[in-house]
């Protein structure tokens, strides 16, 4: 008979794949408000592997991703300085920036993990060429805003986790499910790439198959490496 798919059971819900609101302080946008505002705090966010600074803006105060170096005091404003928040066109060519709006106004949606950032190779009249960590290249206009510097905790890498039972806290408070068993170390019965024959079965699937079948490039456009 099998079993479902691990994206089948996430899809159906149950308290395993579930990530509590308890462990979110709250949504790390950009602010819709003017002038400047003080980090009054830096706190633990353990549904996130990034802290979250709390910024005070003439009395109301707001969660945002801080950079690297930003302490308890500093004024975060519109200058160019690290960890404050500007719009592209005030920045120059080669700055490295963070939590990067991909439409003025949307809060920031682009490198928000500890240690990335995203770097400006250049500008025209309208739009901003960026170069993503992926190395990919995206336009993006002029009027977004973005924070200058890098995303804090970028040494959280550096520290093993020496123990599974620490990995599985860690994983469970991101809602991820751990351990993340290979589809090709399956059988043939558990998933489409199990079996002894896998390595000769194609990876794409048609989009008209059912659900049990739809695993890997869905219906893909092109497959392959992108030739430079």
């Amino acid at each position: 008979m099998g079993k479902n798919l691990r994206q089948q059971r996430r899809g159906k819900g149950s308290p395993r794949y579930s990530a509590h609101s308890h462990r979110y302080n709250g949504k790390t946008r950009y602010a819709d408000v003017q002038g400047e505002g003080v980090v009054v705090d830096i706190v633990h966010s353990p549904g996130r592997r990034v802290p979250a600074a709390v910024v005070d803006f003439n009395g109301r105060k707001s969660l945002m991703l801080p950079a690297e170096g930003v302490f308890v005091g500093q004024v975060i404003g519109n200058s160019t300085d690290v960890g404050n928040i500007t719009r592209l066109k005030n920045l120059s060519e080669g700055t490295k920036i963070f939590n990067i709006e991909l439409h003025p106004g949307d809060g920031g949606r682009l490198c928000r993990a500890s240690g990335s950032f995203a770097t400006i190779i250049s500008k025209d009249v309208n739009n901003c060429t960026v170069l993503m960590p992926s190395r990919e290249k995206k336009v993006i206009s002029m009027d977004c805003r973005a924070s200058v510097g890098i995303v804090a905790s970028s040494g959280r890498t550096e520290k093993p986790f020496m123990k599974a039972g620490t990995k599985h806290h860690s994983m469970k408070a991101l809602g991820k499910l751990y351990p993340h068993v290979q589809g090709v170390s399956m059988n043939a019965c558990n998933h489409p790439f199990g079996g002894q024959t896998r390595p000769g079965k194609p990876k794409t699937v048609s989009r008209h198959m059912p659900p049990g079948k739809k695993v890997g490039s869905i219906s893909p456009r092109r497959t392959g490496k992108r030739k430079k």
